[in-house]
């Protein structure tokens, strides 16, 4: 996008490409341009209309339905895509790239809806059945708990899925059965296949049967494609289904052509099918999970079987050769798992024993019947009653899953360990995956340890590592020495509930193997300080809490404001485990840990209480090691600044800007006194209070320092060691040309 379109607004006229998440207070669909390109506006746009905060339900200020193909006038404040950078996370900006959308736009004030086009492409229509189908659905499933799953399974739609659901799923190992996988789309495709091939067989034409003319198998081959395609396309067209349909497609001709494929070839030309038609595929992890998984199938799944044998002998070996399956299975994808994200499910084998014949024959099915009765006439009564059937056979399914990801040794956490000891594991695999008599290749799985056993370095004592995280408009700030770990605040809180704790702190405590934390300091009982707090509490213990306000008071009242933190509306989430010690940060409180010591600069008395001076009351940590020192300030003004400069406070080689570089701090006393030679502001792009000031920034630049900013640098780290201090930022470290400018 053009350099003066970026936070501007344009008016423009759009079309709806693709299926809108949201409800009638929050919209967000891709748009593309229904009119001529205008000079330095993409042509793929991702949109949030939301309605203005206070509005009332059921009035005109209500979103209204968006439906694909529809053409709106809009007013849209258009920016480049940018999403939060940090060690090991997600790069939301790449996933942008990747589905051709170069710029994003919010919606100001009311559009103007211009025109109904459902068939103004075929990718659109596509949608717009999607869309049918999925009301159709809704109203069919009403609002029980696994409805949103079953819209999933149908049309792959996972917008509605609670995050709690999410969480079991990802413990239990079933993640794969809960979207469109290529196991639904084969088996779906299998039962037409096997139908239709039946039916060729027995039908003539004028006497003379079908399968004269073409054999069943190919006819039957043939059905399957085509029912495979059709539920792909309803599905999104996602990565595994697509992987499904090469796969189906590559055998089907191989048949119609006498031609011999071996497996791995198929897999081969199916990847190469993805790929061609889909460059970026590869960046996403669900490509590798699934090529993966179906590779380990191939390889595993043609053990003998004895057929010969008395029926119990037949069913026990059947029993055993499909725990063995699920047990290599689970085993094969570990390396993948532990590097891509962060989590192997222990309880896998277990929960998929279950969930795998239910789901796939069972409740995928009913939900596809109750998508097809929900859009037909007059056959609504019907899809209630087979959804109904679905989300039963769903309830008793999750039963022993969720006892399963509820467990404590469901799954562990694995930290971000170096490519190298993923090639050592995959080869590992691959060496131990072999047929019976190739040397000791049991011993094969011995080399997943290292990666499932790596730990990044520590510092060494004496010497402490920073990583002011890219939270958006917040602060969270991991502070770590040679065995203990400080965070420093816990993430904003955004709109819709969602928190910087549940997305970017905890993921990052896992990447970093961090799995309590010895101190949690929570300057001051701003939501975007203190936002992901109860998120951190769930995720990790904590031994020690400091803070301005009452910890335990705090939590109790976020837990009541957003309930459905963590959990959904049936099943609302455990409440969190308080810190063993909740204390109050008052200036001269100091400890020493691994030859840092850590000091509470303000405030007075563990502050004066006042809700309406919070950011005076920020706790204000000083980290001194060795070499270097560090100072963590919060929200902390003008004048609390003067009142630490009257005290003599040291110098400082790194410091946190006051505030996120508001206008409001560093002042030219303080910058004058710290003699920092980096400073950091944690800010949100484009935040609507323009922080940090420029006045600011060039105040710390002037006095020597580099100044650093979240929104521009995504996470800030810092390393004092004794060969001296480097500080780094994550956008820097692991640049890619989508990142932009």
């Amino acid at each position: 996008m053009a350099d003066e379109h970026q936070d501007q607004v344009s008016r423009l006229i759009l079309r709806v490409a693709e299926l809108a998440d949201g409800d009638d207070r929050h919209q967000r669909f891709v748009a593309e341009l229904a009119e001529p390109a205008r000079p330095g506006i993409p042509s793929r746009i991702q949109v949030t209309w939301q309605a203005p905060p206070g509005a009332k339900r059921g009035t005109l200020q209500d979103i209204p339905q968006l439906l694909p193909g529809q053409v709106w006038r809009m007013a849209l404040v258009l920016r480049r895509p940018h999403g939060l950078l940090n060690p090991a996370g997600p790069d939301a900006e790449a996933r942008m790239f990747a589905r051709g959308l170069r710029a994003v736009g919010t919606v100001r004030g009311q559009p103007k809806l211009l025109d109904d086009q459902p068939w103004a492409s075929p990718g659109i229509a596509i949608e717009r059945a999607r869309h049918l189908v999925r009301e159709g659905l809704r109203k069919a499933l009403g609002e029980h708990r696994y409805a949103p799953v079953l819209i999933a399974l149908a049309i792959g739609d996972q917008a509605g899925v609670a995050r709690d659901d999410w969480r079991i799923f990802n413990r239990s190992g079933i993640t794969h059965l809960v979207s469109i996988s290529g196991m639904h789309v084969t088996s779906i495709a299998g039962i037409a296949g096997l139908l239709v091939a039946a039916l060729w067989r027995l039908a003539r034409w004028r006497g003379v049967g079908l399968a004269e003319f073409a054999p069943s198998r190919v006819a039957g081959g043939a059905a399957a494609a085509v029912v495979a395609l059709l539920y792909c396309l309803l599905a999104g067209w996602g990565v595994p289904a697509r992987r499904t349909f090469f796969m189906l497609s590559v055998v089907l001709a191989a048949a119609m052509s006498r031609l011999p494929l071996t497996a791995g070839r198929v897999l081969a030309c199916a990847a190469a099918g993805v790929v061609a038609l889909d460059p970026w595929a590869p960046l996403s992890p669900g490509f590798w999970l699934s090529f993966g998984a179906v590779a380990i199938l191939l390889r595993i799944a043609d053990a003998p079987f004895n057929a010969e044998a008395g029926w119990r002998r037949r069913l026990m070996t059947r029993l055993g050769h499909a725990t063995r399956l699920q047990l290599l299975v689970t085993l094969g994808l570990t390396p993948l798992l532990a590097f891509l994200v962060y989590q192997v499910s222990v309880g896998s084998p277990l929960a998929n024993a279950v969930a795998i014949p239910s789901v796939t024959f069972v409740v995928t099915p009913l939900a596809l019947l109750c998508a097809a009765l929900s859009v037909l006439p007059g056959a609504q009564g019907v899809a209630a009653w087979v959804g109904q059937l679905g989300l039963a056979a769903f309830d008793y399914t999750m039963v022993p899953v969720a006892w399963v990801g509820n467990a404590g040794w469901a799954s562990f956490a694995v930290a971000a360990a170096p490519w190298p000891w993923l090639l050592l594991a995959v080869a590992g695999m691959v060496w131990a995956l072999q047929v019976r008599g190739w040397p000791a290749r049991h011993l094969g799985w011995v080399c997943m340890l290292p990666l499932l056993c790596w730990r990044p370095d520590r510092p060494d004592p004496g010497h402490w590592r920073m990583s002011a995280l890219d939270v958006g408009q917040g602060s969270a700030i991991l502070v770590e020495t040679a065995s203990q770990t400080l965070l420093f605040d816990a993430g904003p809180r955004h709109y819709g509930g969602s928190d910087a704790g549940e997305r970017v702190v905890a993921p990052f405590l896992r990447a970093r193997g961090i799995g309590a934390l010895d101190v949690l300091v929570l300057s001051h009982a701003d939501q975007d300080h203190v936002g992901g707090t109860r998120a951190v509490l769930a995720a990790v213990p904590v031994r020690r809490s400091y803070a301005s306000f009452d910890v335990a008071a705090f939590v109790r009242r976020d837990a009541r404001m957003w309930p459905d933190t963590g959990g959904s509306v049936s099943t609302p989430a455990a409440p969190p485990v308080l810190p063993q010690a909740m204390l109050r940060c008052q200036r001269n409180d100091a400890w020493e840990v691994d030859g840092v010591t850590f000091t509470f600069m303000h405030p007075v008395g563990g502050g004066s209480g006042a809700v309406t001076d919070r950011n005076a009351d920020s706790c204000v940590l000083r980290v001194q090691g060795a070499s270097h020192s560090l100072l963590l300030t919060g929200d902390i003004g003008v004048a609390q600044e003067r009142e630490l400069v009257a005290l003599d406070v040291p110098a400082t080689d790194v410091v946190m800007a006051g505030h996120h570089g508001s206008a409001s701090s560093s002042g030219r006393d303080w910058v004058a006194a710290m003699q920092a030679s980096h400073a950091v502001a944690q800010a949100g792009h484009l935040n609507r209070f323009r922080h940090p000031a420029p006045a600011v920034a060039r105040r710390w630049l002037r006095a020597g320092a580099a100044f650093w900013r979240s929104d521009r640098d995504g996470a800030v780290m810092a390393a004092s060691a004794t060969q001296g201090l480097r500080v780094w930022s994550q956008r820097e470290r692991g640049r890619r040309y989508w990142h932009g400018r």
